[in-house]
């Protein structure tokens, strides 16, 4: 299944859905690879005080701010499902965690073994200066002519990993997770899945 037929799915069943998770998962779904990656940094850039807890409010707005248009008994229901004592509010890295399509120990195992590949500072971000060790642009032909550089060229490859509204140049763990947990679901063979990894990033 290709991307574009990946969100034709979603679409359809999200007019399907009533339980508002499932309306959220299709509803990122539809919007291709990065659906996810958007609602995760929508949550981030919310999240000013980097507690990594929403409230119910913060929810509410949140996903509105994603385009969905969600009834007060369904932000209660997603709120109630992961709100554990009360008062500190949801943790939105477990939210994201729940709507994320699953992917086996296999295919994590193998995202995350490219992942720590790329990662060369170990600092858990995957940035311009990690990539130049493991490629090189400079034969590009943009590059060769004069066109862009080769940090301008890395840094675009590493925004297909990011979400449209915040493209830093910088991939985390959880968004390139983010990214194959999406293309994961498109592709039914775990081996299959897993060389389609490896040789992407020459392993």
């Amino acid at each position: 299944m290709s991307e574009a037929k990946m969100k034709e799915a979603a679409k359809e069943k999200l007019k399907e859905s009533s339980d508002p998770l499932e309306k959220l998962r299709n509803f990122c779904l539809s919007e291709g690879y990065c659906g996810l990656l958007r609602l995760g940094k929508v949550f981030r850039v919310m999240d000013k005080d980097r507690s990594w807890t929403l409230s119910k409010e913060e929810l509410s707005n949140g996903v509105a701010k994603f385009g969905l248009d969600f009834s007060e008994a369904d932000i209660n229901k997603l709120f109630s499902a992961f709100e554990k004592d009360g008062q500190s509010g949801i943790n939105y890295e477990e939210f994201l965690e729940a709507l994320r399509p699953s992917m086996n120990e296999p295919r994590k195992k193998a995202v995350e073994a490219v992942f720590k590949h790329l990662d060369k500072t170990g600092d858990g971000i995957v940035s311009v200066e990690d990539l130049k060790g493991v490629y090189s642009a400079k034969k590009h032909p943009k590059v060769v002519k004069g066109e862009a550089t080769e940090e301008e060229l890395l840094k675009k490859f590493l925004n297909m990993f990011e979400s449209n509204s915040s493209m830093d140049g910088k991939v985390t763990k959880q968004e390139f997770l983010d990214y194959y947990s999406s293309l994961s679901k498109n592709l039914d063979d775990d081996e299959y899945f897993v060389s389609v990894v490896n040789m992407s990033w020459g392993l």
